[in-house]
């Protein structure tokens, strides 16, 4: 030890120095210049490229500058645009990338009221005529009026020098909406707002302030940002609240129940439900450039008034009027270019927020990687001097690789932004120094991989996610899955006809059989519940099949259960009979629980909903039920559509699904074993229709066919009901549970 004491102290000065950046006690230009390389460097092989038409750029160019005139244009021929383009080309909303901060004096109005008011207030003509002139050459008012009842959105500038001038719309949140929480948004002291008749007029407006970094690039813009006591939102958020029908805003917070947390996102209550917009702790988003410039739809103003844009090229689109011209200073250094146009900057914001894919640098991001550097760099310091020079580079590649692999995968799936480059130059330095140390044994990884995973996943699954563990994590994580749940109908009363032994040994080969059924489909053991069974797909290794192998493991279990039962039989015991949900949606999976005991589980609303088809099961007398979307992501079987259903804790219908038989097997089916489900289906529409009595011929002739059938026999019931219920003219055939 002591022969190393200068490698190890050096090593713990390289350290200790990089931490002290990642936790900004000051800051190293360079390593700030490497971690900004990084992020340009993920979003330009990531990003999606192709041209997104949602969204229209109205581009006040040169080519428009040529045609009109020099900007700023006179106001009539902005109130011309606007009509223009709400009445004949039909945008669903126009948000102006400028600020109107000045009166137009263009068309002489108050040449003519001084005029009026000194050389010719005896001019009982001129004063006869003036109120006339004024409301033509009111280009203003006429702007304003344009502008009035309209899905519009003004923009408008804070500032930290100078004095206010214009009007600004009111702030969407007090300030007090912070409660404790510490403000960490930017504040201003000024802002440059429109002329008070045009932001009357329309209502909405949002700033524009991009944040510029220290190279001059533009990574991020604030999406709320704090002024003289009010929270005040950016254009694009302006944007995507008007086209959510004014939605609220809400501020969310790393823990709401910790005073000293900082703000995590915020979330707009929208008629579909919440949007979730992630920032960072100054309220700012990270933006989610899609391509290089004109990676969305741009048309010329000078087109547009002129009507040479084709019919329909703008209907339903978000107009955001804008300009590319070099002499009107609307240029951004971004990722993507060094030259790239302002207004694209909130294009590229308002279609990530619409889709869902902002980029979050998590609060924690810095002590996350402050730990890392600690860890791997305390690892390299002690155990690199022991190692060969082989073994060492080899090491150092492979934990090198470990964590750029790691931070591109928390960018792609996770949507994380992770600064690196400390943790990296930390790899290199230390490796410089000529200290190796043994990042893992093989072989013990693989036991403890067993030991996490082997009691919830097949042992050949284990097998092969131990090749790679570093790709797999007991950690919690957001995903699309398909869950399943499975439970004996009526087994208490089954438990009080056996003898405790007999129900135990019934229950250990029900259970066993079940579970061989749901691991044959590389299906993740849940919990069992009792007589109850949960599981699985698509995690902890991911499986875009996820849907398709759970349902057929409960076709597995279905005809599992069939054989089982002739068992059961032979020996006296009672048949069971089994309900089985399934749900596929996104979910939060990972290990769960408490410093007492934990589980890798998952959960969230579409786990819920599987649940509650599980139980739905009994109602229909059907012993399999799925959601659409499991429908949707297994269309290689053959369906039976039950009815649509409105569950407890959800507003919007369900459809949900029989499955019958796998495609191969409907195939070779003959027509008369296809009748019934045609004929099936033919009195869903009459019955959805309210045409009872052509529902219940069709009923009586699949009963007769199978009177063994429950779900015939659950329809007949319920149509004989409403028969005899006074329906509202509303009524759209959706069944309501209200219970769990």
């Amino acid at each position: 030890m002591k022969q190393h004491a200068l490698r190890f102290a050096a090593g713990l000065l390289i350290v200790f120095a990089l931490i002290g950046h990642v936790l900004h006690r000051y800051d190293v230009r360079f390593i700030d210049t490497l971690d900004a390389l990084a992020y340009d460097t993920k979003i330009r092989l990531t990003m999606p490229r192709g041209v997104d038409t949602r969204i229209a750029i109205l581009d006040i160019d040169e080519k428009s500058l040529a045609e009109l005139g020099r900007w700023p244009w006179d106001r009539a021929r902005m109130a011309t645009l606007a009509d223009t383009l709400f009445t004949r080309d039909g945008v669903a909303l126009l948000a102006f990338d400028i600020v109107f901060a000045e009166p137009d004096e263009s068309s002489g109005l108050p040449v003519l009221n001084r005029l009026g008011k000194s050389d010719l207030q005896d001019d009982a003509q001129f004063q006869r005529a003036l109120p006339g002139l004024a409301a033509q050459l009111d280009y203003d008012r006429r702007f304003a009026d344009a502008l009035r009842g309209r899905p519009v959105v003004l923009g408008y500038y804070f500032a930290n020098q100078g004095a206010s001038s214009g009007a600004i719309p009111p702030p969407v949140l007090p300030a007090t909406a912070f409660g404790a929480h510490p403000m960490t948004l930017f504040d201003w002291s000024s802002h440059g707002g429109n002329l008070p008749a045009l932001q009357t007029a329309a209502g909405r407006g949002g700033f524009f302030n991009p944040v510029i970094d220290f190279d001059g690039s533009v990574r991020r813009v604030p999406l709320v940002t704090e002024y003289r006591g009010g929270v005040y939102e950016a254009l694009s958020l302006a944007v995507v609240r008007a086209l959510s029908g004014d939605a609220p805003l809400a501020l969310v917070f790393d823990d709401p129940a910790d005073a000293a947390s900082t703000l995590a996102g915020l979330a707009l209550r929208t008629p579909r439900g919440t949007l979730a917009i992630p920032v960072d702790a100054n309220g700012a988003a990270l933006v989610p450039y899609r391509g290089r410039e004109r990676s969305f739809a741009y048309f010329s103003v000078a087109d547009v008034l002129a009507g040479r844009v084709a019919s329909g090229a703008l209907r339903g689109k978000i107009a955001l009027l804008g300009t590319t011209a070099p002499g009107l200073v609307d240029q951004r250094a971004t990722p993507v270019g060094e030259v790239y146009p302002g207004v694209e900057v909130h294009a590229n914001l308002i279609a990530g927020m619409l889709d869902g894919t902002l980029r979050a640098e998590p609060s924690f991001a810095g002590a996350v990687q402050a730990l890392a550097v600690l860890i791997a760099g305390c690892a390299m310091i002690f155990a690199w001097p022991w190692q060969a020079p082989a073994r060492a580079t080899l090491l150092t590649v492979l934990l090198t690789g470990c964590v750029i692999a790691a931070d591109l995968a928390l960018w792609r799936y996770r949507a994380w932004s992770q600064p690196v480059a400390s943790l990296l130059l930390a790899i290199g330095a230390l490796f410089v120094l000529n200290m190796s140390y043994a990042f893992f044994v093989e072989s013990r990884a693989r036991r403890r991989f067993t030991q996490l995973f082997g009691q919830y996943v097949p042992p050949e699954l284990v097998e092969e996610m131990s090749r790679h563990p570093e790709s797999y994590s007991m950690a919690g994580r957001r995903a699309e899955l398909t869950v399943l749940f499975s439970d004996v109908l009526g087994f208490t009363a089954i438990a009080e006809t056996l003898e405790p032994e007999e129900l135990a040994v019934m229950m250990n080969e029900y259970l066993g059989t079940m579970t061989a059924e749901i691991r044959k489909e590389r299906g993740t053991l849940d919990k069992y519940i009792g007589d109850a069974i949960m599981s699985f797909w698509g995690a902890p290794m991911e499986d875009r099949d996820h849907a398709r192998r759970a349902v057929a493991a409960a076709l597995g279990m279905r005809a599992a259960l069939a054989e089982l039962n002739r068992t059961f039989a032979a020996r006296g015991w009672p048949t069971l009979w089994v309900g089985i949900g399934i749900n596929t949606g996104p979910m939060t999976v990972g290990d769960m629980g408490s410093t007492v005991r934990k589980a890798y589980t998952v959960m969230g609303d579409a786990v819920n909903i599987a649940a509650r088809l599980e139980g739905l099961t009994r109602h229909y007398r059907v012993s399999i039920l799925v959601g659409e979307a499991t429908r949707l992501n297994a269309p290689d079987v053959v369906y039976r559509e039950i009815d649509r259903v409105r569950v407890r804790g959800r507003a919007t219908p369900v459809a949900v699904y029989e499955p019958l038989m796998t495609n191969d097997t409907w195939a070779a089916a003959d027509a008369a074993a296809r009748e019934p489900l045609a004929q099936w289906h033919a009195v869903l529409r009459h019955y959805r229709a309210r045409e009872w009595d052509a529902a219940g011929r069709l009923l009586a002739t699949l009963i007769e066919r199978d009177p063994e059938c429950g779900l015939y026999v659950a329809y007949r019931e319920r149509i004989a009901m409403l028969r005899e219920t006074a329906l509202p003219a509303d009524w759209d055939g959706v069944n309501t549970f209200d219970t769990k």
